[in-house]
């Protein structure tokens, strides 16, 4: 991507993930857990709800499906904006095992044509009014059990609900608990990325 840090060692190219310019490199760093336990295996099937251009998505498809997709992943990765589709989609030409999909992140009938079986990993990351209903939404459509699922919630998006940043927080909590999902952590980004907290949440057996 335009402007990130990278090294080289021999044949392997070390790419700088910037956690102020991605939630989920800021959720790595604030977690309370392993690291690891937020991101997707190798070879996995992963659905990335408000993708923007691509930069998160570019190291989550590093990790899914490496160089030339040898891991056999998929990323598809959806946004509803075409200027950012047009970087997505020249991102994509590529990466193969990356799809983009042009289309609203909150509908799952835009998203099941394109994915190849329940995701092991989601992560949503929408500028819109009741974030956690429609994360609810898709990870019940879309999760498997056992699968890892991440909210990123921007407090500046749910401006309509009474009370500050913290009751807005807990609002979007106890939407989250009251589901079929699990809250498994709280992350505070406050530092990296300001008003902005992640959920990790999990889907129990179906």
């Amino acid at each position: 991507m335009r402007g990130e840090r990278r090294k080289r060692d021999g044949r392997i190219e070390w790419r700088r993930w910037d956690p102020t310019k991605s939630k989920v490199a800021a959720a790595l760093q604030r977690t309370k857990g392993g690291p690891s336990e937020l991101l997707p295996q190798t070879g996995s099937t992963c659905l990335y709800l408000g993708a923007s251009s691509g930069g998160t998505v570019s190291h989550i498809h590093d990790i899914v499906c490496g160089a030339g997709n040898h891991h056999g992943g998929q990323v598809v990765a959806v946004e509803i904006s075409p200027r950012m589709m047009r970087d997505l989609a020249a991102l994509a030409e590529g990466r193969n095992g990356l799809v983009p999909v042009l289309g609203d992140a909150r509908c799952p009938e835009m998203v099941a044509p394109f994915i190849r079986g329940r995701a092991d990993w989601i992560h949503q990351d929408l500028s819109i009014a009741d974030q956690a209903e429609t994360f609810v939404r898709m990870a019940v459509a879309f999760l498997a059990p056992g699968g890892v699922g991440l909210l990123s919630l921007k407090a500046a998006s749910e401006r309509a609900s009474d009370g500050d940043d913290d009751s807005r927080f807990a609002k979007a909590e106890r939407i989250l608990g009251e589901s079929e999902l699990e809250v498994v952590e709280r992350i505070d980004l406050a530092g990296l990325e300001e008003q902005h907290v992640v959920f990790r949440c999990a889907l129990g057996a179906l």
